[in-house]
């Protein structure tokens, strides 16, 4: 009796299973619209291996949907539901199948028991892959005064899997942020912890240390660091953040720097190199090293009392040698991009890794251009010195901290576009002209549920060549049991 029971049970499951795979449209009305579809992935370029680009309809009263997605170099995927699920394995079959082709998405849905079918899409496969493992960024509430429930996670970009690298239930009541690694390659990754038993994480190889990088001469500890191509150096700038709080006002908040200087970690020696030249009544910010690591480029403003005159702030794009052998500055100072000349702010310079182009963001003011609405992308060709807005990408609200893959032919940064609130990660691809994709979003498997429920913001992407590895239980015993190496100030 008992297996009769079994039985009885496994043949309704697989009759339903029949039924649920078989109601897919068969005269469905044809409409020549596209879908309106969330995420918008109509167009995109996508590497082979991504995740699969999940999408919901627009319109939540259908009583489902089907999609058949056919390769232009064959394969051919089908999905039916609420929402578009495509199985990860069959996925990247498809995508690796057509690198370098196109797949035709053909999507069908339900509405009070007539199918309408739209009009075919296309998205593009690129030829140049995308072999980073994920993504590193921070999560916040994007309205904050005090901490709350910050973390610091990594994403596989090529399944939906998400990892806690360091988050505030392991270090209770710390902010922490400016997590970098070595471009891309997790084996040498600083971050910096700000407040009381603040400190800078420098880890190499697993072993990490934590340094405390504020000294008699330098005003704060370091952060928005970024690493030296040999591993060896790191560079910093050494600043007080503050927030300013708008009333009566469309705009939210204001974030500024009373001062702010760059500087030099050789974490072999724990010595701090500085220059006059960055250490001025100026506030310089946002070092990054170049591709061969011979220079760094900077963003460079004059002094405003902020908040009062904070759209005053208008930073220039400088760049000054450096010499990793010998440890130590160049003498002069060039600057690429003159903020007070153009009325403009230029600022979070990234070189790809490949040293062909310039990334990086423009606004009317500021230093800190994801508080800044007008903030955009653009694009400098390190060889000719000619410069471009990144108009495929940008949208009416803030797009900013953009970082490289490791091969440069892709390129992630955060965007406000959905809300003016919420920052999420968008991918674009760029090729050897500089031409660059519809940028698409990090995807999701139920995107609208994801990210309707999710009241965190990213912020801070970079791929990671490898997941990233960090002890917790050790980061937590060097925070508080106060275990800090001092920096010295190279004579």
């Amino acid at each position: 009796m008992r297996k009769f029971i079994i039985f009885s049970l496994q043949f309704i499951v697989y009759s339903l299973l029949l039924v649920a795979c078989s109601g897919g449209p068969e005269t469905p009305m044809k409409t020549e619209q596209l879908p309106v579809i969330y995420p918008d992935y109509i167009g995109v370029t996508i590497p082979a291996d991504i995740a699969p680009l999940n999408f919901n309809f627009a319109d939540e009263q259908i009583n489902g949907m089907d999609v058949v997605i056919k390769g232009s170099k064959g394969g051919e995927l089908h999905a039916q539901g609420n929402y578009a699920d495509f199985d990860i394995d069959d996925w990247h079959a498809l995508t690796e199948q057509n690198q370098g082709g196109e797949l035709t998405v053909t999507v069908c849905v339900e509405k009070d028991g007539q199918w309408e079918q739209y009009q075919d899409f296309t998205i593009f496969v690129s030829k140049d892959r995308l072999d980073d493992w994920g993504l590193t960024y921070r999560r916040i509430k994007p309205g904050y005064e005090v901490g709350g429930d910050i973390g610091i996670y990594q994403r596989d970009i090529h399944t939906f899997d998400e990892y806690a690298i360091l988050t505030e239930t392991v270090v209770p009541g710390r902010c922490f942020n400016c997590h970098t690694a070595n471009r891309t390659n997790p084996n040498r990754i600083t971050l910096q912890m700000r407040g009381e038993g603040g400190g800078t994480l420098i880890q190499k190889d697993g072993q990490q240390k934590w340094v405390e990088t504020k000294t008699d001469i330098t005003q704060a500890a370091g952060s928005y660091s970024y690493w030296h191509p040999d591993g060896d150096y790191v560079a910093m700038a050494v600043n007080s953040v503050h927030q300013s709080f708008y009333t009566g006002t469309g705009q939210r908040i204001e974030v500024y720097h009373r001062f702010s200087d760059v500087e030099v970690l050789d974490t072999r020696t724990n010595e701090l190199i500085l220059s006059p030249l960055l250490f001025t009544d100026d506030l310089e910010i946002f070092p990054a090293f170049s591709a061969d690591g011979k220079s760094i480029y900077y963003s460079s403003s004059k002094p405003c009392r902020v908040p009062a005159e904070y759209e005053k702030v208008k930073c220039s794009l400088c760049r000054i040698a450096f010499d990793a052998k010998k440890g130590q500055f160049g003498e002069t100072v060039d600057t690429l991009l003159n903020g007070p000349a153009t009325d403009q702010s230029y600022v979070l310079a990234r070189p790809s890794y490949d040293g062909r182009w310039l990334m990086y963001c423009v606004s009317s003011r500021g230093n800190f251009p994801v508080s800044q609405d007008d903030a955009d992308l653009w694009l400098m060709d390190l060889k000719t010195g000619e410069s471009r807005e990144l108009s495929e990408v940008n949208s009416p609200k803030s797009d900013s901290f953009h970082n490289w893959s490791g091969n440069s032919r892709w390129f992630v940064f955060a965007s406000k576009r959905e809300d003016g609130m919420y920052t999420k990660l968008y991918f674009a691809s760029i090729d050897d002209q500089g031409k660059v994709s519809k940028p698409f979003l990090l995807p999701q498997r139920n995107p609208r549920k994801y990210y309707l429920e999710m009241m965190d913001a990213y912020n801070c992407p970079d791929f990671t060549k490898t997941k990233v590895e960090l002890d917790a239980h050790e980061t937590y015993r060097q925070v508080f049991d106060n275990i800090r190496e001092q920096v010295k100030i190279k004579e």
